[in-house]
């Protein structure tokens, strides 16, 4: 957050303080989805653009992988990770239409693009 306090090109962020209602595919309810930050800076050519933006560890931007189940009952693991998965892409989904009807763009941030290996140093 430092580094978008001292940044020249950064006009204004904030934290956690829009709210997007998703429908989760998990319980089919409206939820409420509060991206980790709104952005607005000026681009390379001097053009101001508006960012929401998702910080989440790679491994949970990825969908998990299929479960060979012959005759096996999927481990708990693999069925956290499907529920993760899904909710993630409900919210996703959501914040893109979100973005679009206000011509912002919507970018999610793992450690691979903050620089950080897994354990965050």
């Amino acid at each position: 957050m430092m580094h978008l306090d001292e940044h020249p090109d950064v006009l204004e962020w904030s934290s956690e303080e829009i709210i997007i209602p998703y429908r989760s595919p998990i319980d089919r309810k409206l939820h409420r989805y509060f991206p980790d930050f709104f952005v607005k800076k000026r681009d390379k050519n001097g053009v101001v653009e508006s960012l929401l933006i998702e910080v989440k560890p790679y491994a949970q931007t990825r969908q998990p992988t299929l479960m060979e189940t012959r005759n096996q009952k999927p481990t708990r693991r693999y069925v956290k990770e499907v529920m993760t998965w899904g909710i993630n892409s409900a919210k996703w989904k959501a914040a893109e239409e979100y973005c679009k009807d206000r011509k912002w763009k919507f970018v999610i941030m793992t450690e691979k693009e903050l620089g950080i290996n897994a354990n965050g140093f």
